[in-house]
């Protein structure tokens, strides 16, 4: 496996990872990652290998790794290798469609992100119409060069497929990992952050970026607090787009009715976090599966949200959620209910915890995984490669 991110960054492609090799260890299918060092020290789990990479400017969270020192990891890990499984569409696509071809094995990637929806907060100096060209053009030339494509939900496919992606496409979700995110004491919680134990409190999970959509929640608040004067928005995570949701929080008069908590460590204080909540609120619009739906809606946390790309997926059918449109009084007045309605919650949240039971096991996802590694390395072997740029 190679991407150009991995923990100790936090978000969503990590976590995948995390879940996915630890799922196929336990089937017998062993895996190596090779992802970039971070400046910060830290113990590795087994079967990774660092490789040096490069600070961005841009992004300062994040880093990029060195595309020559990637490939010589890759190439010397010990063992051989049936097939490369691509993360990110950086560096790690070009180096591992290199190795592929190299080594004559099939590859597969896996489209965590939504880029359509994704680069106009960063270049909002360009017309979006040929942004969205131009990220269409890139994702449809890189998931045909690869032998099969793994898409997270079935939105992520239908889109894939309208860019004009012709290799083989599966929709395998990454199961929610339940290993130390379980229990959790929301008191202590409260406790820790001077949050009074009656005071109501809805909670966002993520990146603090733009594209999440964190403002639409900060009008949301805005529309709230009049009806529920108390009420507390709690966000946990960072990212670039922090310091200009601080200072439109301030702008809105909102600093008493946020607190900023950072990343957390999961396997204790993120379940504290999550069970400390009345409500888990989210708004994203690039979603490709939404990992932290999973999660709060198996702590039994009901959850506000809208449904766009893969939340959708995760979201309908759910009894334990309330979906809503993008629509501030809308999702103001659902989290009003939700939080006004100690039965309401009670029950949402129980039902909540019986649908991601339902939902699909990491393990599950893990053997869907396998299957499609199986049946790519059986059409390479019979010289039936589906990559479009390789047919003549």
């Amino acid at each position: 496996m190679l991407s150009d991110v991995y923990f100790p960054r936090v978000n969503g492609v990590s976590t995948s990872i995390r879940t996915l090799r630890r799922d196929l260890d336990a089937l017998e299918c062993a895996s190596l990652l090779v992802a970039p060092q971070y400046p910060e020290a830290r113990d590795d789990e087994p079967g990774i290998a660092r490789v040096r990479s490069r600070y961005l400017p841009l992004d300062p969270e994040d880093r990029m790794p060195v595309a020559s020192e990637l490939e010589r990891a890759a190439l010397a890990l010990p063992g051989g290798f049936d097939l490369v499984h691509i993360h990110t569409p950086f560096v790690a696509h070009r180096v591992g469609l290199r190795l592929a071809r190299r080594l004559g094995i099939p590859a597969v990637e896996t489209c965590h992100t939504f880029f359509e929806e994704y680069f106009h907060h960063y270049a909002p100096f360009l017309p979006r119409a040929l942004l969205r060209a131009f990220t269409r053009a890139i994702s449809r030339a890189q998931c045909n060069a690869v032998d099969a494509v793994i898409a997270p939900s079935p939105q992520m496919a239908r889109a894939l497929r309208a860019c004009g992606v012709q290799s083989e496409i599966r929709v395998i979700p990454t199961g929610v990992d339940m290993t130390g995110l379980s229990g959790g004491d929301g008191g202590r919680f409260r406790a820790r952050h001077g949050i009074s134990p009656g005071r109501p409190v809805a909670l966002t999970v993520g990146r603090v970026a733009f594209e999440k959509n964190i403002d639409f929640l900060v009008a949301v608040l805005e529309r709230l607090r009049v009806s529920v004067p108390d009420v507390l928005l709690v966000i946990a995570g960072e990212g670039q787009a922090l310091k200009a949701l601080r200072q439109r929080i301030a702008d809105r008069g909102l600093a008493d009715h946020v607190r900023f908590v950072g990343y957390l460590e999961r396997t204790r204080e993120l379940p504290d976090c999550y069970r400390s909540a009345d409500a888990f609120v989210f708004a994203s619009r690039t979603e490709t599966q939404g990992l932290v739906l999973l999660e709060a809606m198996a702590l039994g946390v009901p959850v506000v949200s809208t449904a766009v790309m893969g939340t959708k997926s995760i979201l309908d059918g759910a009894r334990g959620a309330v979906v809503v449109t993008e629509d501030a009084g809308q999702f103001a007045s659902a989290v009003e209910q939700v939080l006004r309605n100690r039965d309401l919650r009670t029950s949402l949240g129980t039902q909540a915890a019986k649908h991601v039971a339902a939902h699909g096991s990491g393990a599950a996802m893990a053997r869907r995984l396998l299957d499609l590694y199986r049946s790519t390395l059986r059409r390479t072997r019979a010289g039936e490669s589906s990559r479009v740029l390789a047919r003549p």
